[in-house]
């Protein structure tokens, strides 16, 4: 026997209402309710709402159950998951049977269904071909391949590439393609990801011949790369398979497009080479306190005392990467009293200063030249975030942002002893055309920035041979068929005076230059889109334009991820899988 008090109804009630508030509402398991939204009426009545067509059945669990919902998800006309469920359309296929009186056709019923989403492998199909021999035996069908080809055969395609070595000594290639589709959106695919036997010219230059061979890419306009050596050994193998596959523009004379943020930076260290002294005093001086975390405490208390608020900190560069020596020298340059203070309380620190190649610490005469370059390399610093994107169009901004960088250095030039100049005749004048096809610049635009920039006598001369230089790109781009002679006769005509013709170029140039605010923004695509009825053959040439990639940056964010994906905990992924997962 228990000696436990009975329970009374008072303690029961109290235990009922505890466990009625503890009680959780189940969430539907039934998959239906994946298509139906439940819902009670006015009468208290519970039912469900079909999603697509906004029916509503009685789904009351104790009374109706879900049986009705689940039969209409699969009779629902508007249920884009649902097979359909309409009478199906009976079509007579004849078949042949031999019998002991010769051949007999005999009918058989089968249901026909259209689809319209066929792929190129449905013309080898025997049916598709039955059908063309019957309405016309003389036509020759091609293979699926052929068919596939040729649909991409009007479409050229501008690629970057680059080589990266991976935590595992193995080389790897990367080949980005870049075009403008049909519905005039940049697309960016990466199309091999692969590995390769070395970083020399030749065997870059087979490597993207491979992977355009194996897309079926013929149709190359240019290649972006770095300045290495050994891309101008690739670079010209290309030139060679290019002309030799018949589909190249000029003969490949401005297929090598070189990466413009390789190009700044070159230029940036090369004109920072005489003052190299007091960056690397404050490069030095970074790095040791950046060295200890003891160090780090007694820096940030320094900065404590010299009321110094930062949100951003130290940080350390890579000396051949001018934004990162902005970026270094931005940051010290917030605590330049911090670092003289920290000098009074760390003993080691100018004599370990000093013991590198006798740098020392910066005084505040260096530290005046510090803020100047700081100054300087922010310039480039936001010029360089500019042109490095990969999701929209950069090929026409970059001639506006570095003639009027060039026009800011040569306000510097008296006073700050810094010259920058680059020669006009060995950039690939591509760059030119895509500030000609913006329809905010045009050719007026061009002639003006080349005043500017190089003077009149250069600048109009090199004006002059842009415009022959798009004249040129048009004629590359057209269709050259058999002429008809009707056609031959107005060529006729217009060679001999009595006929003018207007090309789709100097139409686009006669009409006036697009005026917007500043602040509005503008999208190039889209007005092509809107105009490319209006410039058949202009069209064409600025999709090629426009999609050219003046920057590898789009390689080497793909290696960021090679080292994601082969890391050193996944280092037995083959070479195979690693493409897949980034090409993926």
């Amino acid at each position: 026997m228990s000696n436990q008090p009975p329970i009374t109804s008072s303690q029961t009630k109290v235990r009922e209402a505890t466990f009625k508030t503890k009680r959780k509402s189940m969430k539907p398991r039934s998959t239906v309710w994946d298509h139906f939204t439940k819902f009670v009426n006015n009468t208290g009545t519970q039912k469900g709402k079909c999603n697509y067509c906004d029916k509503e059945f009685f789904s009351d669990p104790k009374k109706n159950g879900t049986t009705s919902l689940r039969n209409h998800i699969f009779a629902c006309i508007k249920n884009l998951h649902s097979m359909t469920t309409r009478q199906s359309q009976l079509s007579l296929q004849p078949t042949c049977s031999t019998q002991e009186g010769g051949g007999t056709q005999i009918g058989t019923l089968s249901s026909w269904h259209f689809d319209q989403n066929l792929p190129f492998m449905f013309v080898e199909g025997e049916g598709f071909r039955e059908w063309v021999e019957y309405t016309q035996p003389r036509f020759r069908i091609p293979s699926h391949w052929t068919v596939s080809r040729d649909r991409y055969d009007f479409q050229r395609v501008c690629i970057t590439t680059d080589t990266w070595t991976s935590l595992q000594r193995n080389n790897y290639m990367c080949v980005p393609a870049h075009f403008i589709d049909d519905n005039w959106t940049l697309q960016k695919k990466i199309i091999n990801f692969c590995p390769i036997t070395s970083h020399k010219g030749d065997d870059i230059g087979m490597a993207i011949e491979s992977c355009l061979l194996s897309w079926g890419i013929k149709r190359v306009f240019t290649v972006t790369v770095d300045n290495a050596s050994s891309n101008d050994v690739a670079i010209s193998f290309l030139k060679r398979k290019i002309n030799a596959w018949r589909f190249s523009i000029l003969s490949c004379k401005y297929l090598h497009m070189r990466c413009i943020a390789h190009i700044i930076n070159l230029v940036v260290i090369d004109g920072m080479k005489d003052g190299l002294t007091p960056i690397k005093k404050v490069r030095d001086a970074v790095r040791y306190i950046r060295q200890s975390p003891t160090r780090l405490q007694r820096f940030k208390a320094c900065c404590e005392m010299e009321g110094i608020q930062s949100k951003s900190f130290l940080c350390l560069d890579v000396s051949t990467r001018c934004n990162y020596t902005y970026l270094i020298l931005s940051s010290a340059l917030k605590f330049e009293n911090a670092f003289d203070r920290y000098a009074t309380v760390d003993p080691y620190f100018k004599i370990d200063l000093q013991s590198c190649e006798g740098n020392g610490v910066a005084d505040s005469l260096e530290w005046e030249y510090i803020g100047k370059n700081v100054e300087f390399l922010g310039h480039f610093y936001e010029l360089t975030l500019r042109i490095s994107g990969s999701r929209y169009i950069i090929s026409n901004i970059f001639f506006d942002e570095i003639s009027s960088v060039d026009c800011l250095l040569q306000e510097w030039k008296s006073s700050n002893n810094l010259e920058l100049s680059w020669n006009p005749d060995k950039m690939n004048k591509i760059i030119y055309i895509a500030v000609v096809v913006d329809p905010r610049y045009q050719l007026e635009f061009m002639h003006f920035a080349l005043l500017t920039v190089y003077g009149k006598e250069k600048g109009t001369e090199l004006a002059k041979k842009v415009k022959l230089f798009v004249e040129s790109i048009e004629e590359g781009t057209k269709k050259k068929p058999r002429m008809r002679l009707g056609h031959q006769f107005m060529q006729h005509k217009i060679e001999i005076g009595e006929a003018k013709s207007k090309s789709d170029l100097d139409s686009y140039l006669n009409e006036d230059i697009l005026v917007l605010d500043e602040k509005e923004d503008f999208d190039k695509l889209k007005w092509w889109k809107m105009n490319a009825n209006r410039f058949l053959i202009l069209s064409h040439m600025v999709k090629d334009i426009l999609a050219v990639p003046i920057s590898t940056v789009v390689s080497e964010s793909t290696f960021s991820t090679g080292c994601r994906v082969l890391d050193c905990f996944r280092s037995s992924l083959t070479p195979k899988i690693v493409e897949a997962l980034i090409c993926t």
